[in-house]
């Protein structure tokens, strides 16, 4: 089995073995926050190079809190009961802030896609993060929500 992004920073850095349920779910949802956001912008970049301006819309889009709220929605149905167990940690967590222009029930829910992203990515699990961005995506393009580049 390939090792994950993680493992290898961890063993770079020689970072210790962490069980990652310990991990509260803000602190995955931090993490979550990060890799998501790097994915997206491969995403948008690798679209071809474009004004930083018009990379930051594009990215920004799919990184706010209602976009990952939607995303999630659609995700759901295909969250193993152990994702859907990080999420629901994820959503009901009592954050200090809430981020602008978001309603509540968004960022709560944002936040429970980032705890699930963090999660995955902390367990080296990738190809499943892909996957389920990858369904985010498209399924957001069929329901007719904004595209990457609109």
């Amino acid at each position: 089995m390939e090792k994950g992004i993680n493992s290898c920073i961890k063993e770079r850095f020689h970072l210790p073995q962490v069980d990652v349920m310990t991990y509260s779910p803000l602190a995955l949802a931090y993490i979550g926050d990060g890799i998501y956001d790097l994915i997206i912008r491969t995403i948008v970049v690798g679209q071809g190079n474009t004004k930083a301006s018009k990379l930051h819309l594009a990215t920004s889009r799919l990184v706010k809190a209602h976009a990952q709220s939607e995303m999630i929605r659609l995700l759901e149905p295909e969250l193993t009961e152990m994702e859907r167990d990080i999420y629901r940690r994820g959503r009901n967590a009592k954050s200090p802030t809430m981020a602008k222009n978001a309603t509540m029930t968004d960022y709560r829910r944002a936040t429970g896609f980032e705890a699930l992203m963090g999660y995955l990515y902390l367990t080296d699990q990738m190809d499943r993060i892909y996957t389920l961005v990858e369904l985010a995506l498209t399924g957001s393009e069929k329901t007719g929500q904004q595209g990457m580049c609109e």
